[in-house]
């Protein structure tokens, strides 16, 4: 039976803070667990956009982005692929009000995202979306976090 650790609290916090559809990858093997999302936006105007596999539509925008939570020591990343990554310690994992901090954190990101995908659907200038995370913002906000007890990685 497998005790969930940090997963459990980290749901928990998304269920009650992040207003997205979103989705949690736990992959054992390297020892990493990813938060992918979805956001929507109506392409009104029915803006021709180019996906990443080439494919060109006018129909609505499902713009998918993920971050990953990682083992500095034990998994493979490629941090090009994530919105983020955040490491962590196994025996240590995360807080409760890290994992609020970071719900809140990850829904503010995701609204100035929609925003400014909607605003690059107006925009018949404009040649790219990207979707960005400002860490230096995010670690100010952990300042003066007061953090109580831990939730180790997840065990099988």
């Amino acid at each position: 039976m497998a005790t969930y650790g940090f997963l459990d609290v980290l749901e928990e916090e998304l269920d009650k803070n992040f207003p997205f559809d979103f989705e949690i990858s736990w992959d054992k093997r390297n020892h990493a667990v990813e938060v992918s999302f979805l956001l929507e936006a109506q392409n009104a105007a029915g803006v021709e956009m180019v996906d990443e596999d080439g494919e060109v539509s006018s129909d609505d925008i499902l713009f998918e982005e993920a971050v990953l939570f990682y083992n500095p020591a034990k998994s493979t990343v490629n941090a090009e692929d994530y919105l983020t990554v955040i490491p962590y310690l196994p025996k240590k994992g995360f807080s409760r009000e890290f994992l609020a901090y970071f719900a809140l954190f990850l829904k503010d990101t995701s609204e100035i995202g929609l925003d400014a995908l909607m605003d690059f659907l107006e925009d018949p200038e404009a040649e790219e979306f990207v979707m960005e995370w400002n860490q230096e913002v995010f670690e100010e906000g952990k300042v003066g976090l007061e953090e109580g007890e831990f939730y180790p990685y997840p065990r099988y």
